[in-house]
């Protein structure tokens, strides 16, 4: 005659792989939902949220630069800017405007607008929302200190915007957004004729363009590639008739 332990036993069993299973879905829905919004990253992608890709006015190109301050090269991008009577958006990481106060301040002393590029360059492989919403607050919050101003756009480092980035951009009051075209002047085997190409290549009017005015995460030198392009690249901006500016005068609509 049973006294009912076998059938408990077996109950508890099939509770436990039930929880099992449903701590591993659950895990497995939070990483979907931190990590699709990253799919936005890839160009086939991007062309699906235009706004979000930096699409704007047709007679207008938004010229950005990410990874700075650095008093080694981002000096050199705002003397060359000035000579050609250029205004551009500086995504700005929030430790580096702390170690270089000076240069972010000159930044916007130049007329150019500073955005957040969150605090550090890293990759958000792991679901971490706290540490999202600490860090780009804490970017935003150098950026209005250091310099007065308060920025309005965040790039997240790699283009990779997860659920917890996009949390964290509303949270400080900022609008995400990407690039349509880029020079990949981060390589070692960069140059200016090679940016240049690359940025030209499918370039139209309403664009947002990506370049780097730092190497603090790229091939060593290669900031020098994007410098060395930029009189070419506006000049030939201005032949087809489009202005170059900033992403407060792009026009970005939604």
């Amino acid at each position: 005659m049973s006294d009912g332990t076998a059938g408990h036993g077996s109950r508890h069993g099939t509770a436990r792989r039930r929880a099992e299973t449903l701590a591993v879905a659950g895990g497995t829905l939070v990483a979907v939902a931190h990590a699709a919004p990253a799919a936005v990253r890839l160009p086939g992608v991007r062309r699906a949220f235009p706004a979000l890709a930096g699409r704007g006015r047709s007679d207008h190109i938004a010229l950005t630069f990410d990874d700075g301050p650095d008093p080694r090269s981002t000096p050199y991008f705002l003397d060359a800017l000035d000579e050609l009577a250029v205004r551009a958006t500086f995504f700005v990481l929030g430790d580096s405007v702390l170690r270089h106060p000076e240069t972010a301040r000159d930044i916007a002393l130049r007329g150019h607008e500073l955005a957040v590029h969150g605090w550090t360059h890293s990759r958000p492989w792991l679901p971490a929302v706290t540490r999202d919403l600490r860090e780009v607050a804490h970017a935003a919050r150098a950026v209005r200190l250091t310099t007065g101003a308060v920025p309005r756009w965040y790039r997240p480092p790699y283009g990779i915007l997860t659920g917890g980035r996009r949390l964290a951009a509303a949270r400080a009051g900022l609008r995400p957004v990407l690039w349509t075209a880029w020079g990949r002047d981060w390589t070692a085997r960069a140059t200016p004729a090679s940016v240049l190409a690359t940025v030209r290549r499918d370039l139209r009017g309403g664009d947002t363009v990506l370049l780097h005015d730092s190497d603090r995460t790229a091939a060593p030198g290669c900031w020098r590639a994007a410098l060395g392009a930029l009189p070419a690249f506006v000049r030939a901006c201005r032949d087809e008739g489009w202005a170059v500016g900033p992403l407060a005068e792009h026009g970005i609509d939604g």
